[in-house]
């Protein structure tokens, strides 16, 4: 017996000609905000961009969760797909803000050019986070909660391709879902384990950019760490098994002397996240330094981290070494400079304090 069938493209709602600019909302949906996990959760609306004929379209609003997209699509077989994950905030003063976009758009810029995908320009990447934020903003958890409105931009290659060759269609999505804390228990000291027979990725690979792929390639290392009972997975560099590279799917840092250490290398991906926290611990008076960083070095830290968007700071209790048995020791509980970090950080992008950067946006005012 044989079945037919026919997808059509727009077999979801999805309009692109309508007034979508929802005005502020009060009717919060009824949650259980404060024990959410880190996990995908309906809402009401995605917005779409396509990118054909050399250029992109207009903005679709879609209430669809699914995409239709052609079997041979490049982002299934040759890997043409870049993704980013920030955060909306509802404030104790009654707004929503998001933080650094810009910032999140010229990561994807970056990826874009690393792996032959066409630029979200900056104004459109930010012109969609809007959007999406405002119409979906009775999934906004309150501000007592603990828990944000985590907001996912994705742009995949949607153009048919057999050979290794760029697509020439694009879609570029963003998607929100209501997320609690990333490690349970929230901001507390876990431990990690140093994984030598895996790498994320090669020394001149696509470490630096924001692909699937590199979280694929840490999926069984990252099952091994669970496995083993310790919270996340922590990468030699691929090329030498030398030098610190990064904490799982985020960077590292420790501190020393005053001082605020993270690795520099040409596998890791530019955390927004460590961007701003070496950005704060100058503004702390403290010294900032962006080198390698041997892995015998790690004793001498008085505390150390993984940080991202996802949990803004892990603070990391130790680092265990199963080859050799050397276990890095940083403490059972948070340091009080990754604590003063992690404070400052969080209470400018819930405008608690003055954002004398101009790192966060007002969305809904």
């Amino acid at each position: 017996m044989y079945f037919l069938a026919n997808f059509k493209e727009n077999i979801y709602f999805c309009i692109s000609k309508f007034d979508f600019s929802k005005p502020k909302s009060n009717n919060m949906k009824d949650l259980d905000w404060s024990n959410l996990g880190f996990g995908y959760r309906p809402t009401d609306y995605n917005v779409r961009c396509y990118y054909r004929d050399g250029k992109w379209g207009e903005i679709e609003v879609c209430s669809g969760e699914y995409i239709n997209m052609h079997m041979a699509a490049t982002c299934l077989h040759y890997g043409q797909e870049a993704f980013e994950g920030l955060k909306a905030y509802r404030c104790p003063d009654g707004k929503v803000r998001v933080f650094r976009t810009d910032e999140n758009a010229a990561r994807m810029q970056s990826t874009s050019r690393g792996i032959l995908m066409p630029e979200v320009p900056t104004e459109l990447f930010n012109e969609m986070v809007d959007k999406v934020v405002r119409l979906n903003q009775d999934y906004i958890p309150p501000y007592e909660s603990g828990a944000t409105l985590y907001v996912r931009p994705l742009l995949v290659g949607t153009g048919a391709q057999v050979g290794v060759h760029p697509a020439n269609e694009y879609l570029f999505l963003i998607f929100v879902t209501p997320v609690g804390p990333y490690f349970k228990g929230g901001f507390f000291a876990n431990p990690y384990v140093i994984v030598r027979e895996f790498d994320r990725s090669a020394p001149l690979g696509t470490g630096i950019y924001k692909v699937g792929g590199n979280y694929a390639a840490s999926l069984q290392a990252n099952n091994k760490a669970h496995e083993l009972g310790y919270a996340c997975e922590f990468y030699l560099d691929a090329k030498e098994k030398k030098y610190i590279d990064e904490a799982g799917a985020a960077n590292f840092f420790g501190i020393k002397d005053n001082t605020y250490i993270t690795p520099k290398s040409t596998s890791i991906l530019p955390s927004i996240t460590n961007k701003s926290l070496m950005q704060l611990a100058e503004d702390l008076g403290m010294k900032v330094e962006r080198r390698q960083i041997p892995e015998e070095e790690l004793e001498t830290f008085e505390e150390a981290g993984a940080c991202g968007t996802a949990a803004v700071i892990s603070p990391i209790s130790r680092i265990d070494d199963l080859e050799t048995g050397k276990s890095y020791v940083f403490g059972e509980k948070p340091g009080p400079v990754s604590e003063k970090l992690f404070n400052k950080l969080r209470n400018i992008q819930y405008g608690i304090e003055p954002d004398i950067h101009n790192w966060t946006r007002v969305v809904i005012d």
